[in-house]
């Protein structure tokens, strides 16, 4: 079989593998065409939600039994439904899940950077990386690296095609291993106990969570940046191309079946300075967003939509949304959720089952909606 060169490295030295191609879904002709402007797309227990990002109103609605997530494939037009057999292709302006699907049990981060996204499969520890760019026509040609271990992980590719990616197994995650375009290591670290998600900075920083801080990558190398307590967890972290700032959560409690932190963390890039704010309210891993200007978001369970000067570490304005609420137990429960696009928040709240617009600039809700159902997940094209 003849491979189409991509932008995207081979890392042959690893054994990467080009994967089949899935035929693109029947079309009615008898259909009358459907175009959402500015899509967002909700998940409820039993479908999608595909709203008009103006209106808010639901345009289709899409029945899929089973808990889906969602994840912005990163070409501003489809998104990437998690299901319990891969990632599904979701064509969001026409408003159609696809039957296109990339294979892969347990399905978990879907990264976008430097024009590339890579897949994780938890299940098997296999990363497939792809041009968003070539989604619509059936499935892209992908190519595909496998880890040592399967493990619930991450996988990042930088704009030089350096691989970034973590390792681990069903018991314990370590740290991450940066590859280059053959395969090489350049880079490895295992100070990093638990470690959880991505972000990316100013200047190409690469910053993942661990239980006792985070881990840097930069210019070929990795550096550790310690939490001030012992056990101190940064899993869940919102990262802006423009900022060296990444905004990041911060629990404590190992022992908690349910912490419910008032701090966030705050990690200075270019100085591996890490501070924490004091924000005044609980939150979730759903809570956290970036702003246009690369501030810091964060939607407390005091209702209010939090903006946060992240070179200050302060919280400079506060905009009552939604009325307080309080994490449910289990993670996969619906809870509100915030997602940012331009300089517009869209803010979920699954409890009155309302979707919000939020004007940034002002605080002003420009925007809102019922929802047949509660949401819970939440992304946009």
């Amino acid at each position: 079989m003849s491979v189409r060169k991509l932008a995207v490295p081979s890392l042959l030295a690893t054994g990467l593998l080009l994967a089949a191609c899935s035929a693109p879904a029947e079309e009615n002709p008898d259909e009358e065409a459907v175009e959402v402007a500015d899509a967002v797309v909700v998940t409820y227990d039993g479908g999608i939600y595909v709203l008009d990002g103006e209106t808010l109103e639901v345009v289709e609605d899409i029945p899929l039994e089973g808990f889906n997530r969602l994840n912005p494939a990163g070409d501003g037009h489809h998104v990437l439904v998690s299901t319990s057999t891969g990632f599904r292709v979701l064509d969001a302006v026409s408003a159609e899940l696809t039957e296109d699907e990339f294979a892969a049990p347990e399905p978990g981060h879907a990264v976008n950077h430097a024009g590339v996204t890579a897949l994780f499969s938890d299940g098997t520890g296999e990363v497939t990386t792809f041009d968003p760019q070539d989604l619509g026509d059936g499935l892209p040609e992908t190519r595909t690296f496998t880890t040592e271990h399967a493990h619930h992980g991450v996988a990042v590719q930088l704009a030089n095609g350096e691989l970034l990616v973590t390792h681990g197994d069903e018991e314990t995650r370590t740290g991450i291993q940066v590859l280059d375009t053959e395969g090489g290591e350049i880079a490895r670290s295992e100070e990093c106990p638990g470690v959880h998600g991505e972000s990316a900075a100013l200047n190409e920083a690469i910053v993942v969570g661990c239980e006792n801080g985070v881990l840097i990558y930069k210019d070929g190398a990795i550096t550790k940046v310690d939490s001030p307590d012992d056990y101190g967890r940064i899993g869940n972290t919102r990262g802006h191309e423009d900022s060296p700032f990444i905004l990041g959560d911060y629990k404590v409690d190992p022992e908690a079946e349910l912490e419910r932190p008032e701090r966030v963390s705050i990690i200075d890039t270019e100085t591996g300075e890490l501070r924490l704010l004091d924000v005044g309210t609980s939150y979730t891993f759903r809570s956290l967003a970036r702003g246009p200007g690369g501030e810091g978001l964060l939607l407390g369970t005091d209702g209010a939509l939090h903006v946060i000067d992240m070179e200050n570490a302060v919280v400079a304005q506060s905009f009552p949304v939604i009325d307080a609420w309080e994490e449910p137990i289990e993670w996969q429960e619906a809870r509100p959720s915030v997602f940012v696009r331009g300089d517009t928040a869209y803010v979920n709240d699954p409890i009155t089952s309302k979707i919000y617009a939020v004007d940034l600039a002002s605080g002003e809700v420009t925007a809102e909606a019922d929802l047949p159902n509660p949401a819970n997940e939440m992304t946009g094209v």
